[in-house]
């Protein structure tokens, strides 16, 4: 299969726009060539990231041949585009429009709405515009009228999406895409406007100045948003940029945060490591939830972890691996063929199979983030407190059942040592949970059993010849998650065996900044390869600087952040030879870890540094 498609940017090329329940890719070309409405989850609008020919895109861009600069204004998420021709200088604004909760209250609002601001800043420059809606991953070309000034209505079971422009659009013959081409002189701005409703009744978008002053809210919205970060360290601009993309991968009505909000994007051209990420990932939860409160963001972080909750209940004692953004557990997994796949690296699938796997590990995770909200709110609700001890029980009765582990191997069921690990640190966090008064649980058997998981992993998860923890019991892979274990608290960083278990990864997975989550080749199910991880990449710099080893954590990070593009973003994996981005994009848990590590390094130069087993507060009378 060629890795090369012309019909395809690639993944480092896009850009990431959204309204903190959905969100769209932006090309360099100036072409949106991904977007689900109504939420991150919901069939494709536009899918020209998925099928170049028949996905659907919306595009603005000049005639002739042109160089691309762009940049997100400082300090949001508002994306400017700037395009030189030979003639002039053309700058495209692309934002879906959010503003405070006053703002709503004070107007009508389209449930969602992509605004689109093309300027001639010198000279003068000829366009073209190409907007083509392809509804349900691009089997359906929606039904088209012309309604003349109020503009252009597409109609599908009971959804309106409505284009406004104030530059002319004609409809392609027997068929709903529009198009126009303008030649536009210096100081000639305009606006285009898609909107999405459903129901009755539609809000007819306005342009002009009403499109104008929306667009500086926008702006406002993100820069009194991002001034609220509490970071102030060397890496502020990448951990600020972070931050904006967390929040954007948000679902606001519930508090949940997608993994990626994209499916599909291979994690190796013409491979079958084509996952569906936009859902929300209990492993994910104690680090996200760390990376808010250390950021300032104690709304978010309450919010996410409501969620957390919330969504757990509905099948505890029983944890799925993920969820939807309302806590749906059942997101069965499906194909879809009539669409190529990202240069042609099918399959296609919405859904994630994983989401009835059995991950041992995401007790403790969720737990750890448990632990993390009461040491941030010293709180914590009645039934909350019910619910997590249900969950202690579980892992009593569980713990030593073989799983698919963190990350996700289809080659069934192992004893994977992080997933004990973890399972000890939850008997922990919450034995330590009810001595300071927050909760109740069978104090003299959680311990035992955690004394038992303890003796367990250090006889059987390592591998005194190698002088590292593995992969497995009884196994000798090395695997990126167990340098986790000082960060969760079940191990100190300088204990002699986590030292050497650092000394093996490093040695084993590290390539030029980088780090694989366990060697390439490894038999998890799948044959094709994979890229390097950047979430596991940010880990061994956490692991530099626990150790006490700032400069190494800090030239490592540093080549680190040299592979995002150039707006600050990370997909999932980084091709290690040639930098080209892989698998979803942007990836939550790639940002989650450049913020842990920026923060964890800083604190480690000023010797605040804690791991997520610092003792809670005893619960106020």
């Amino acid at each position: 299969m060629p890795d090369t498609d012309a019909r395809y940017a690639p993944i480092e090329d896009y850009a990431l726009i959204g309204d903190c329940a959905s969100a769209a890719l932006v090309g360099k070309h100036g072409s949106i060539d991904w977007l689900c409405w109504p939420r991150f989850d919901s069939p494709s609008v536009f899918a020209a990231l998925l099928d170049a020919d028949d996905g659907g895109c919306f595009q603005i861009r000049p005639v002739d041949d042109y160089t691309v600069d762009r940049r997100y204004l400082p300090d949001t998420n508002v994306l400017e585009t700037t395009f030189t021709t030979d003639t002039g200088v053309l700058q495209l604004t692309d934002v879906m429009p959010v503003a405070g909760r006053a703002a709503y209250r004070q107007e009508l609002w389209p449930e969602h709405e992509i605004l689109r601001r093309v300027e001639c800043v010198e000279g003068s420059v000829e366009i073209s515009i190409t907007c083509d809606p392809r509804l349900e991953y691009g089997q359906i070309d929606p039904p088209l009228e012309d309604r003349g000034p109020h503009g252009f209505f597409y109609n599908h079971e009971g959804a309106v999406l409505i284009v406004r422009s104030e530059l002319p659009l004609t409809r392609s013959r027997g068929r709903g895409a529009l198009y126009g081409q303008q030649t536009l002189h210096e100081g000639e701005r305009h606006f285009l406007s898609l909107t999405f409703d459903e129901g009755e009744p539609a809000v007819l978008p306005l342009l002009g100045d009403h499109a104008e002053r929306k667009l500086a809210r926008s702006v406002n919205y993100w820069r009194d948003w991002a001034g609220r970060c509490a970071y102030e360290g060397p890496y502020r601009d990448a951990v600020v940029r972070s931050a904006l993309t967390l929040k954007l991968m948000t679902f606001a009505p519930s508090g949940a945060i997608v993994a990626a909000p994209t499916t599909s994007l291979p994690e190796a051209i013409g491979g079958e490591r084509n996952w569906d990420y936009r859902y929300c990932w209990l492993r994910d939860a104690a680090l996200t939830l760390r990376a808010l409160y250390e950021l300032g963001y104690e709304a978010e972080g309450r919010a996410f972890f409501s969620w957390l909750l919330h969504a757990t209940r509905l099948t505890a004692p029983r944890l799925s691996v993920l969820y939807d953004v309302y806590g749906n557990s059942t997101v069965e997994e499906r194909t879809l063929p009539h669409l190529e796949g990202y240069r042609q690296s099918p399959p296609v699938r919405i859904g994630n199979g994983a989401h009835d796997q059995l991950q041992l590990d995401t007790y403790g995770e969720l737990i750890s983030a448990a632990y993390e909200f009461v040491r941030r709110e010293q709180s914590l609700d009645t039934w909350h407190a019910d619910l997590l001890s249900a969950l202690g029980d579980e892992v009593c009765e569980r713990w030593e059942e073989p799983d698919e582990g963190i990350w996700e191997v289809r080659s069934g069921r192992h004893h994977h040592t992080f997933s004990k690990a973890l399972c000890c640190v939850a008997l922990e966090r919450l034995v330590a949970l009810d001595e300071a008064g927050f909760l109740q649980v069978d104090v003299a058997r959680y311990r035992n059993e955690a004394e038992a998981i303890r003796a367990a992993v250090e006889e059987y998860g390592y591998n005194e010849e190698m002088e590292s923890y593995v992969a497995t019991f009884g196994g000798d892979r090395v695997d990126a998650s167990l340098l986790l274990l000082p960060y969760y608290g079940y191990t100190d960083a300088t204990a002699p065996r986590m030292e050497s278990t650092f000394a093996r990864h490093h040695g084993e997975l590290a390539q030029d900044g980088l780090l694989y989550r366990y060697p390439p080749g490894t038999d998890d199910g799948l044959s094709s390869e994979e890229g390097a991880f950047g979430i596991c990449s940010f880990w061994d710099e956490e692991m530099f600087a626990r150790l006490g080893r700032h400069d190494e954590a800090q030239e490592n990070l540093d080549r680190t952040l040299a592979y995002a593009n150039d707006l600050g973003l990370f997909a999932e994996e980084i091709d290690v030879e040639s930098g080209a981005f892989l698998g979803n994009f942007p990836q939550a848990f790639t940002h989650v870890g450049l913020i842990n590590a920026a923060v964890t390094l800083q604190k480690a130069r000023d010797g605040t540094l804690t791991t997520l087993d610092e003792p809670v507060e005893h619960a106020r009378s």
